[in-house]
C-alpha cells in the first residue's frame, strides 16, 4: 500500500508517518569528516555534529506534505511576479512601466545579454527548475513509486538551493528605489509586494528539503531498507552522507561519484578564486555605469559611485553598496585564501573556527549581486536619449567574479582542513 492510499483511507494527515522515521545508522559529517551512528529522527527533529556543529540530518514536520505544497505555492507566486507590474517610473513627464520580462528585454536591446540571462537564471530559471524537480521527486514520494531519473532530480534540487536570488533582487529594488526617488517618482506594483512572499516561499522550501532524508525515502521505495555497515572497507559518500562498500566506484544511492575527499577539490577551487581574483581589479578600476543626458555624460566606477552617494547624503545605501560590492568580494577572497592555506600547509587556527569562517563565505558571497542588480533596474528605467543608463565593461567583469567565488566556495572541501589538523597534530606528539 502506497502512502497517497493511506492518506486517503486515513482521512487527514497523520502528523507521524512510520516511514517519516530516519532510523539509527551510521553517518558522516559533510563539514569536518567525523564518522558516528546517527540517533532515530521522527518529524521535527535534526541532529547536528558534535565536534563542528554542522547539521548532520533533520526530518520536517510535515516530511511528505510540506515541500511539495511550499513548491507548488512558490511556482504559482512565481506565475504571478512575473506576469505583474513591478514598478512605476515617472521621470521627465513620462510613466515607465516595469516588469520583470520588460528588464530583462531592455538588457537584450541594449547588448547586455549576459546580464539578461544573468538575471533570467537566478530570478526566474533556477527558482522555476527548483520547485519543478521538488514536484516530481516529492511527488514520487508521495505515490510510492520513485519516478524515473529520481536520483538525478534529486542531486539538481540540492544544488539549485543556493542559485536562487529572489531575495537579492527584492533587496536590490530597494535600494534602486532610494537612488531613483531624488530623480524620479516610483509606484510599485503588486509584483513588488508578491516577491517579498516569493522570497519566503523559496527560502522555506529550500529549508524543507533535508537530502539525506530524501535520499532515504528514496532508498526505501527501492526494497533497500537495510542500513546495517557494509561487510569490508566501506566508505562515505559526500553527497548522501550514507556509507557504502569501499569497491563501489559510485554511490549505489545517490548516484554521485564515491570519493573520499572531492576530487581536485583544492585545485579547482584556487583556480577559481585566482581567476576571481585577476577579475575583481578590472571590476573595482574601469567603468560599471555610464549615465548620460543631451548635455553631460558621466562615467562611475564602483567606488566612485559610492563616492558621489556618501556625498549626496545616501550614507545607509552608500554602506550597503560597498558592503556588498567591495568588502564583501575582497573579504571572501581573503577568506578562501586562508582556507585553502589551511588545507594545504596547515594552520594554528582551530579547525572548527575555520569551519565557521567557511560556512559564513559560502553564505554571503551570493549578496555581492545588489550592485549588479541595482543597475539593471537602473538601465530599464533610464532607456531615452534624455535620460539613459547603460552597463560599462566592469559590470560583466564583477557578475564574473560574484559567480567565480561561488563556485570556489562550492568546489573546496571543509574536511580537509580537519585532516590536515589531524596530520599535525599526530605530527607534534
Amino acid at each position: 500500500m502506497n502512502l497517497a492510499t493511506q492518506l486517503r483511507r486515513a482521512g487527514r494527515y497523520r502528523l507521524h508517518l512510520p516511514q517519516a522515521v530516519l532510523p539509527a545508522h551510521p553517518i558522516c559529517c559533510h563539514s569536518c569528516g567525523l564518522e558516528l551512528r546517527l540517533p532515530p529522527l521522527k518529524p521535527g527533529k535534526a541532529a547536528f555534529c558534535p565536534r563542528c556543529r554542522h547539521p548532520l540530518a533533520r526530518v520536517e514536520v510535515n516530511p511528505f506534505m510540506l515541500p511539495p505544497a511550499l513548491a507548488l505555492s512558490s511556482l504559482i507566486m512565481l506565475a504571478l511576479v512575473f506576469s505583474g507590474l513591478y514598478m512605476q517610473v515617472t521621470v521627465l513627464g513620462m510613466n515607465v512601466p516595469l516588469t520583470l520580462p520588460e528588464m530583462m528585454k531592455v538588457l537584450i536591446l541594449q547588448e547586455s545579454g549576459f546580464l539578461a540571462e544573468v538575471m533570467f537564471v537566478l530570478t526566474f530559471g533556477a527558482p522555476f527548475l527548483f520547485c519543478l524537480l521538488c514536484l516530481y521527486v516529492y511527488g514520487g514520494l508521495l505515490w510510492g513509486r520513485p519516478p524515473p531519473g529520481v536520483l538525478r532530480a534529486t542531486r539538481w534540487l540540492v544544488r539549485l538551493r543556493g542559485w536562487m536570488m529572489v531575495d537579492v533582487f527584492f533587496i536590490s529594488t530597494l535600494v534602486a528605489y532610494i537612488k531613483l526617488g531624488k530623480v524620479a517618482q516610483v509606484h510599485f506594483g503588486p509584483a513588488f509586494y508578491l516577491m517579498f512572499v516569493l522570497s519566503v516561499l523559496l527560502i522555506r522550501t529550500a529549508l524543507s528539503v533535508p537530502e539525506h532524508w530524501v535520499y532515504y525515502q528514496i532508498r526505501r521505495l527501492r526494497g533497500d531498507k537495510d542500513l546495517a555497515r557494509p561487510e569490508g572497507g566501506s566508505l562515505f559518500c559526500g553527497k548522501c552522507l550514507f556509507e557504502r562498500p569501499a569497491e563501489e566506484s559510485e554511490c549505489g544511492i545517490c548516484g554521485s561519484g564515491l570519493h573520499r575527499r572531492r576530487p581536485n577539490s583544492l585545485s579547482w577551487s584556487l583556480a577559481l578564486l585566482l581567476t576571481a581574483l585577476v577579475l575583481l581589479l578590472p571590476a573595482n578600476l574601469m567603468t560599471i555605469m555610464v549615465s548620460s543626458n543631451p548635455t553631460v555624460i558621466e562615467r562611475s566606477t564602483i567606488f566612485s559611485g559610492i563616492q558621489f552617494m556618501w556625498r549626496d547624503g545616501d550614507h545607509y545605501i552608500a554602506m550597503i553598496i560597498f558592503s556588498a560590492s567591495i568588502m564583501v568580494p575582497w573579504l571572501k577572497i581573503a577568506a578562501m585564501g586562508v582556507l585553502l592555506y589551511a588545507a594545504k600547509f596547515g594552520t594554528n587556527i582551530a579547525p572548527h573556527r575555520l569551519s565557521r569562517l567557511y560556512l559564513i563565505t559560502e553564505s554571503i558571497g551570493r549578496w555581492s549581486m545588489i550592485d549588479i542588480f541595482v543597475i539593471i533596474m537602473l538601465m530599464s528605467t533610464f532607456r531615452t536619449h534624455l535620460a539613459r543608463v547603460v552597463p560599462g565593461p566592469a559590470a560583466l567583469y564583477f557578475c564574473l567574479v560574484v559567480l567565480l567565488t561561488m563556485l570556489s566556495a562550492h568546489f573546496f572541501d571543509p574536511r580537509l582542513i580537519w585532516d590536515k589538523a589531524r596530520e599535525r597534530k599526530a605530527k607534534a606528539t
